[in-house]
């Protein structure tokens, strides 16, 4: 399946193009579909508990650390929120009466969507084992020298490296 980007002469605009190609993908291939069995205690909403989970997930995918930032970050991306068929996004206040009112029996239909969802995308389920896994948890963007592994010349918006190679990661081996 292919998915293509393109410049149109439509005035769409959004600071998350790559979240709204994700958020396509998922829809096509019904990857957040695990979301449809958690069944809401209270029925009466503008916005469906799997549909406002999802939202929950946007906003993590969008950089919101803390769900209060849904209001100045998400809210306002109405582009993205034509790809689920909606006007605009829940707000703030919302999303979180929605997950204050979770049940227990919610929290373990959420448990089982996410652990379902988490088993279809994982990469590390389906790597061979008997390789190594590198793992790359350095983001810092430290200048290094030419022979460090896994060095590339690159850019960081707020740093000046003048050509200098930067580290995009350390990679370490796990066995």
């Amino acid at each position: 399946m292919s998915i293509e980007i393109q410049v149109t002469p439509d005035r769409c605009t959004t600071q998350f193009a790559a979240v709204g190609v994700l958020a396509v993908y998922y829809q096509r291939q019904k990857v957040l579909e695990p979301f449809q069995c958690v069944v809401p205690p209270v029925k009466k909403r503008d916005y469906p508990l799997p549909n406002q989970l999802t939202q929950v997930l946007l906003s993590i995918l969008t950089g919101c650390e803390y769900l209060s930032l849904v209001n100045s970050v998400l809210r306002p991306e109405r582009s993205l929120a034509q790809v689920y068929q909606i006007s605009r996004f829940a707000d703030t206040s919302t999303l979180s009466r929605s997950l204050d009112r979770l049940t227990q029996m919610n929290l373990a239909q959420l448990e089982q969507a996410v652990r379902a969802i988490s088993h279809r995308c994982s990469r590390t389920l389906r790597h061979d084992w008997r390789g190594f896994l590198y793992l790359d948890f350095d983001l810092s963007g430290l200048p290094c020298g030419k022979q460090a592994q896994g060095s590339t010349k690159g850019y960081f918006s707020e740093k000046k490296h003048h050509g200098t190679p930067i580290s995009t990661g350390e990679c370490h081996q796990l066995p």
